[in-house]
């Protein structure tokens, strides 16, 4: 059956955005005199939403400071989302390539952060929908906001793919019935993807899965 729908993460899949994000946990964090986060330490922790991160950062001050640090964090990031943040390669070439499918983002970052961030990369107009944390009851790993899409374009699972870079994605879709396209140069390691159906290590890689879709091996 042929693939009608993509769904796409959007931080450490579209657009590398680790550094904006390091940037504002630390302008929170310092207020509460935390030593700052390198990159990489974020790298480990993002996926899950905001809420999930700073409670990963804060450990058992978390009750006592998740509100401020959280408020701090998004009074920051939502001034300085784009200051370091830019698509990977071939996201753009290939997105305008791919003009035969719909095309929905699914964050667990809030819907208004992932609209703008889309907006100030000039990605957005390569998408019909864009569905943050907050659109729906549910983020991932839950499978809601897979089937809120699909429901959105009255599509199938089985019309579908989504393209992630974390193991949360995978679990998503695939609890939707839905099939994968992990890409390897996000923020978690090739041994978190093991689950996906398709594996790629480049954006541009991805007509080539749609490709393997569409045949009658698949």
């Amino acid at each position: 059956m042929p693939i009608k729908l993509l769904m796409f993460d959007l931080d450490g899949t579209l657009v590398d955005t680790c550094v904006d994000i390091t940037n504002a946990l630390n302008h929170a964090l310092n207020s509460h005199g935390f030593k700052s986060l390198a990159v990489e330490d974020t790298k480990k922790l993002v996926g899950e939403g905001l809420t999930k991160l700073v409670e990963k950062v804060l450990g058992y001050e978390k009750d006592r400071l998740r509100d401020d640090v959280m408020r701090k964090f998004l009074d920051y990031y939502s001034e300085h989302l784009a200051d370091h943040s830019r698509e990977y390669p071939h996201v753009r070439e290939t997105l305008e390539m791919l003009t035969g499918y719909k095309k929905a983002v699914i964050s667990n970052k809030r819907e208004s952060l992932s609209t703008k961030l889309l907006d100030l990369t000039d990605l957005l107009k390569y998408f019909n929908l864009v569905v943050g944390s907050d659109t729906t009851s549910e983020k991932k790993p839950s499978a809601v906001p897979v089937i809120y899409v699909l429901q959105k374009f009255d599509v199938s699972a089985r019309e579908a793919l989504m393209i992630g870079d974390s193991n949360y994605d995978i679990e998503a879709a695939r609890k939707a019935g839905v099939r994968t396209a992990a890409v390897t140069y996000g923020y978690r390691g090739r041994r978190y993807l093991a689950d996906a159906d398709f594996i790629i290590d480049s954006f541009g890689n991805l007509p080539s899965v749609l490709d393997m879709t569409s045949s009658k091996l698949i």
